[in-house]
């Protein structure tokens, strides 16, 4: 990625790598009752969040009993399993996965891309990225320059959002609320982790917590929302509140793992000078 928020051959950053296979797979039961005890229910507390009998699912997860197709569906449903892991779910039972996983640059996810790109163009000229399950950023619109001045370039090689905005090469420096906004964020991928299966994000949330930068829980916590206040490479003070937009009737993986984030300005300041940056950058692309 570039510094003015274009992203260069980054399509391999929405992640592929993560299909299952059927060989691979542990048994259907084992792997629902680890689903299970991961959401701290009981056989009985599934049954009932899945209108279906205990007893049933005690012979689901024993092997007694196959589940149906629609049987994974409903219980996969009841423990909120992410759709990535519906798939490792449907496979352990020798079924079909119910979601596809195309790369961002497939034919078929031609439309998406569009009402991607319409989304960003739309929030100009405040910030606004892409990122997929890893918080790689796969797109960015040209107001996200602003967020990506001064940042180092190897951070940009590859961009990781939450290691942009955390790592001492990145945004942490300029951020003047650093304690505040690296609470939030770990906090959301802490829960993001737990939500799924997900080694990766366990592994980035080891590396971000290693990063200088305070700890603890900072102040304000019980405001309307935590802001991001930084500090521009040329001395301005920004204060943006972030807001998250997924696809809510994705059948393909990369689609749903999408997630666009908005930084919208939380001062008539913040508005201004946001503005007027995009009024620079207009002037020097001539």
């Amino acid at each position: 990625m570039r510094a003015d928020g274009t992203v260069v051959a980054q399509t391999e950053a929405v992640s592929t790598a993560h299909t299952s296979t059927q060989a691979s797979a542990p048994p259907f039961g084992a792997l629902m009752r680890q689903w299970r005890r991961r959401r701290r229910l009981s056989q009985l507390e599934l049954a009932l969040g899945a209108d279906v009998s205990s007893r049933h699912v005690s012979f689901i997860e024993t092997g007694r009993s196959a589940p149906s197709r629609a049987m994974v569906l409903r219980l996969a449903t009841a423990l909120g399993v992410p759709p990535r892991e519906q798939n490792q779910l449907l496979l352990a039972a020798g079924l079909a996965p119910e979601y596809s996983e195309r790369s961002w640059e497939d034919p078929e996810l031609a439309a998406v891309r569009t009402g991607v790109e319409r989304v960003l163009d739309a929030h100009e000229p405040h910030p606004c990225l892409v990122v997929d399950r890893e918080w790689n950023i796969v797109r960015a619109n040209a107001a996200t320059a602003v967020l990506l001045d001064g940042v180092s370039p190897e951070l940009l090689e590859v961009p990781n959002a939450l290691r942009i905005a955390l790592h001492p090469n990145g945004l942490a420096p300029r951020i003047e609320n650093l304690a505040q906004w690296r609470h939030h964020l770990l906090e959301r991928l802490r829960r993001e982790s737990l939500a799924g299966d997900r080694a990766e994000l366990r592994s980035l949330l080891a590396e971000l917590d290693a990063y200088p930068g305070g700890s603890g829980e900072a102040d304000e916590l019980g405001g309307v929302a935590v802001p991001l206040r930084l500090v521009t490479t040329g001395g301005e003070a920004l204060s943006l509140l972030s807001m998250v937009s997924t696809f809510g009737t994705a059948l393909d993986l990369t689609v749903a793992e999408l997630s666009i984030e908005a930084f919208l300005p939380a001062d008539s300041r913040t508005a201004r000078l946001l503005a007027d940056a995009a009024r620079d950058r207009e002037v020097a692309e001539g």
